[in-house]
């Protein structure tokens, strides 16, 4: 291991991109997450898993709960907390070109990104996979803040399950890697809350749009399923509660 003390500003980018979707009570010595970027580091998994708890004590959404993380931090950290908040998705991207580089693989790849549609090279392909990696970064943030499982039903399949923007993507930067913008949901309700058909009242009671009852005799089956989870109450994540303002603002746009 490492004899160093001062971290690198890479390093602390890195140890950043793992505190992001990682949940605040697994950060600890035995977490393998932990255990594989010590290794990539060159230090030890105790100095690792105190840096991520550094990163804590600047997390507003723990702050918000009364939890304060450790009380003591280093410069580094605040720095890349700071350039975080004002430049997101640079910091997002650079974060996952990083720790590619330290893989020995593409960013494409340890982000699990498609590019079989894209051109081979050029700068409308660096374009795309910028947005895509960016894209993944939100997706693990959010699904492992819901632990997950599906907010609206609880299922917990993950190839089915979706990090939905509560506002889309394309509708401005501000909020696109903001996870209080972001709900894990199923494949199906994912659809019918990108169509309208579906929305959250501030209280975080799921609603269904009537118009759902339309649909032909031979979806009533799948319709009725949609529809039994009219009235619940939003299983919420232990971190990044949905921002109830951008949920208002979505649920302007629906169909009653």
């Amino acid at each position: 291991m490492s004899p160093r003390n001062n971290w690198t500003r890479e390093e602390h980018i890195l140890a950043f991109n793992l505190y992001c979707p990682i949940p605040f009570g697994t950060i600890h010595i035995r977490n393998p997450k932990i255990k594989e970027l010590a290794r990539l580091l060159g230090r030890s998994v105790g100095s690792v898993s105190r840096k991520l708890a550094n990163f804590s004590r600047l997390d507003p959404f723990l702050q918000q709960r009364g939890i304060k993380g450790l009380e003591h931090g280093a410069k580094g950290e605040e720095e890349v907390w700071k350039e975080f908040v004002e430049r997101p998705e640079a910091l997002a991207f650079e974060s996952q070109r990083l720790l590619a580089d330290r893989l020995g693989t593409s960013v494409e790849a340890v982000s699990e990104v498609e590019v079989d549609d894209l051109p081979a090279s050029g700068k409308e392909r660096e374009a795309i996979v910028r947005v895509r990696v960016n894209q993944s970064f939100f997706r693990r943030r959010v699904l492992s803040a819901y632990c997950f499982r599906c907010c609206v039903t609880g299922l917990t399949l993950r190839p089915l399950l979706v990090a939905s923007h509560v506002i889309p993507w394309a509708k401005g930067t501000t909020n696109r890697l903001n996870p209080r913008n972001g709900l894990c949901l199923n494949a199906l309700h994912d659809r019918a809350f990108d169509r309208g058909l579906m929305w959250i009242e501030p209280d975080f009671v799921v609603r269904l749009s009537p118009k759902l009852r339309e649909a032909n005799r031979d979806s009533k089956q799948t319709v009725d399923w949609l529809m039994s989870f009219d009235g619940k109450r939003l299983l919420l994540p232990k971190k990044f509660e949905p921002d109830a303002g951008l949920l208002a603002i979505h649920a302007s746009s629906c169909i009653p």
